[in-house]
């Protein structure tokens, strides 16, 4: 048995097809994906429901565009992305959707030594407290105030997290650290326009990786979210979004043996914006 990460799919289904057929991956393995599972790509409905399919064999943690998909669902006005239709269209929308808003914000395998979520756990949070944070706001997306909260998601205020945040304040920090992270400052505060490579970071602020941490993780950690920086291993990190849907390629990590597989984008997708 083998446990794969694969970056972010964003719609591109026929490449996770290629790409799992490539490693042999077969029913005894594990398939771990650092979220974002739709949008811009082609086939965000199929890739939605293979993954769904997976069962147990499968782990994926929310990404930014999986929370902008319950958005839209939930009737929020914002500007979509027509690769998302068919999934709001489709006739099992609310088996998929029901599925997709129970799915974790961090995924910890202490056995493994490996912790995943889509952009990173911040310097400022332990592994103790980030695991307290993401099941926070699962409570909330799988519980009454679901709704509330997805017209309330998007923001970039507040930009620093504090630890008597309270109310949709604190839920949207939660969910802008642990989805939309890439440039923070020495004190957590986040920037949120930088998307490019980790020397294009404004002044004062750093890519969150390299920022000293707190305290000690005990975890590599593994993420997706910066398809700029691609598939890359720094202390004590694996980021794994290679790109697939600009043109790039999917990648996949072996955990047991940090082995690293690829499978380059169709020719003829478009990303869109």
């Amino acid at each position: 048995m083998a446990t794969y990460v694969i970056g972010d799919l964003q719609g591109c289904y026929d490449e996770l097809l290629q790409l799992l057929d490539q490693i042999g991956f077969n029913q005894d393995d594990r398939l771990w994906l650092t979220g974002d599972l739709v949008n811009r790509g082609p086939r965000s409905l199929e890739t939605l429901r293979f993954v769904h399919s997976l069962g147990e064999q499968a782990v994926t943690v929310l990404g930014n565009h999986d929370l902008h998909l319950l958005a839209l669902a939930a009737g929020v006005d914002r500007k979509t992305h027509p690769t998302l239709e068919p999934i709001l269209q489709a006739p099992d929308r609310e088996e998929l959707l029901y599925w997709l808003r129970h799915q974790p914000l961090l995924h910890d395998d202490k056995a493994l030594g490996h912790v995943m979520t889509h952009a990173g756990i911040p310097h400022i949070w332990s592994l103790k407290q980030a695991r307290a944070l993401s099941a926070e706001l699962e409570q909330v997306l799988q519980g009454p105030d679901c709704y509330a909260f997805l017209h309330q998601m998007y923001g970039d205020q507040p930009d620093c997290w504090q630890d008597d945040l309270s109310g949709m304040d604190r839920w949207r920090a939660i969910t802008n650290y642990f989805t939309r992270m890439r440039f923070i400052t020495e004190s957590g505060r986040l920037e949120f326009k930088g998307n490019g490579a980790p020397e294009t970071a404004p002044e004062g602020f750093a890519p969150w990786y390299r920022q000293p941490r707190r305290a000690p993780l005990k975890r590599i950690q593994l993420f997706g979210h910066w398809a700029a920086l691609g598939f890359h291993r720094e202390h004590q990190v694996v980021a794994l979004d290679s790109g697939c849907v600009w043109g790039n390629t999917l990648t996949a990590y072996r955990l047991e043996d940090a082995c690293v597989f690829t499978q380059a984008c169709q020719p003829t997708k478009t990303a869109g914006d």
